[in-house]
């Protein structure tokens, strides 16, 4: 995902992303648990995709006070 994918997301739409995102890394770190990992570079991705949903939020929040 992109940064100005995210940045053109609203509040709501951020949190709902961000929930997903943890799922969704969970779900590839038990699957490399288990050896089923196609691609191992997925949870780095994702973890960075965790990373830039936060940075938004948290400059959204600063903006707001």
């Amino acid at each position: 995902m992109q940064i100005h994918e995210i940045r053109a997301m609203n509040d709501q739409q951020l949190e709902e992303e961000l929930t997903n995102s943890y799922r969704e890394l969970m779900n590839l770190r038990f699957r490399a648990a288990t050896n089923q990992l196609i691609d191992i570079n997925m949870p780095q991705k994702t973890r960075r995709d965790i990373a830039r949903l936060k940075t938004v939020i948290r400059e959204r929040q600063r903006a707001g006070s």
